[in-house]
């Protein structure tokens, strides 16, 4: 004897209420894209006391609207405030354009939203280079990383947060 649930219903019906109460429905195949996306880079892995590496720092627009207003914060990792020998710095900042780089300010870590220039139109992408300067004296056989948040505001009035976002870590070798 069926219960009444499943002769109303239908044994298809039930299965799949109870599959989306707990959880197990299927899920889309592809997930739409962050409407902006924060990336990192840097140009060397490795460098000694005295030496500077470039991290670059990308945002692109993934949605329909123009990003208007960019704020970004930059923060050294929990693991490189455990190394107080080793001493770095920020000491420049450029933006990548279509006629080369041109220079930009707050290299961290204050706001580097202002970093990415005006408006970034839907699809397009802009790049941000800080130059990484590590002291002569700096300690060694340590890791050097950043993470960031930032907000973003469209021309249609929305908003999103992201992070934290992490660099690629810089590993400072003996000489």
């Amino acid at each position: 004897m069926r219960s009444p649930l499943i002769r109303r219903f239908g044994l298809g019906a039930v299965l799949a209420l109870f599959l989306a109460v707990f959880g197990l429905a299927p899920g889309a195949s592809a997930a739409d894209p962050a409407p902006a996306e924060l990336t990192f880079a840097t140009d060397s892995a490795t460098t000694t006391p005295g030496g500077t590496v470039n991290l670059s720092m990308t945002l692109k627009n993934n949605n329909t609207y123009d990003v208007w207003f960019v704020y970004q914060t930059i923060e050294p990792t929990w693991l490189t405030t455990q190394r107080p020998d080793l001493k770095y710095a920020f000491s420049g900042c450029s933006l990548t354009t279509a006629n080369g780089a041109t220079p930009c300010s707050g290299t961290g870590p204050a706001n580097l939203g202002a970093n990415y220039g005006a408006t970034i139109p839907p699809g397009q992408s802009r790049t941000v280079t800080l130059k990484l300067d590590i002291a002569a004296d700096s300690g060694c056989n340590g890791n050097i990383g950043f993470y960031s948040y930032f907000y973003a505001e469209f021309s249609d009035s929305t908003n999103v947060s992201g992070g934290p976002v992490y660099t690629p870590v810089t590993r400072v070798l003996c000489p």
